[in-house]
């Protein structure tokens, strides 16, 4: 198995809300997009939005629900002020504070919003994790 990946799924309750908030923080979903789900193109990977009971079936077939919590993304910005910025903005477009953005332990600085359906996303400057002009980082 290559070290890749290539989609993120989330599982989202009314994917035209989750849809709407993405497309808010200035996405563009996939013209593939229909009403059970969405797909944004990432860079080099997606993020799909899939409906709970489409989701369901997807992971658990004919085994039922399928047990879910909240997923963690995460972006990394170029500076702090980008860091208050981003998510300042995401609480605009219907995003719910978890953790303002402050300086933190292992010498970074971060703020983390869920979306609405709980995912966490955590908007970081990782001093240690250099990003490219094209926003790709590189794990050290």
């Amino acid at each position: 198995m290559e070290q890749r990946i290539t989609l993120v799924t989330l599982r989202v309750a009314e994917v035209a809300r989750s849809r709407t908030f993405y497309e808010g923080l200035g996405w563009q979903a996939c013209a593939g997009s229909q009403p059970g789900f969405a797909y944004f193109q990432m860079g080099g990977m997606g993020l799909g939005l899939l409906s709970a009971d489409k989701y369901e079936d997807e992971i658990a077939g004919d085994a039922g629900k399928v047990a879910h919590g909240p997923t963690m993304l995460a972006q990394n910005v170029r500076s702090k002020a980008e860091v208050d910025r981003l998510v300042s903005f995401a609480l605009t477009q219907g995003g719910r504070l978890v953790r303002a953005p402050a300086d933190q332990f292992w010498g970074g600085y971060s703020g983390v919003f869920a979306d609405p359906d709980g995912h966490y996303w955590e908007i970081a400057l990782n001093p240690f994790w250099p990003l490219a002009q094209d926003g790709a980082v590189t794990l050290v």
